[in-house]
């Protein structure tokens, strides 16, 4: 169960690094440059307690729970 549950977590990093970088723009010199409204966005979500989110901003999370209890069940 450690390895699949690794491997999902793995799988959900993995996704949202796509998602960041395909927001952002890749600079000629190898950097990447974030824009303004997803660094505001992004830092008003890390600093917001869950209870706190938007119901959209919770259903994201529950999508992730979600995922982690279908795998525990296939145990």
């Amino acid at each position: 169960m450690e390895e699949k549950l690794a491997e999902l977590q793995h799988d959900i990093w993995s996704g949202w690094m796509h998602y960041l970088f395909s927001k952002g723009t890749q600079n000629e010199d190898g950097t990447w440059t974030m824009p303004a409204w997803a660094v505001e966005r992004w830092r008003r979500q890390a600093a917001t307690p869950y209870s706190n989110l938007s119901e959209p901003e919770k259903n994201s999370d529950r999508e992730i729970a979600d995922k982690v209890l279908r795998m525990m069940k296939w145990e």
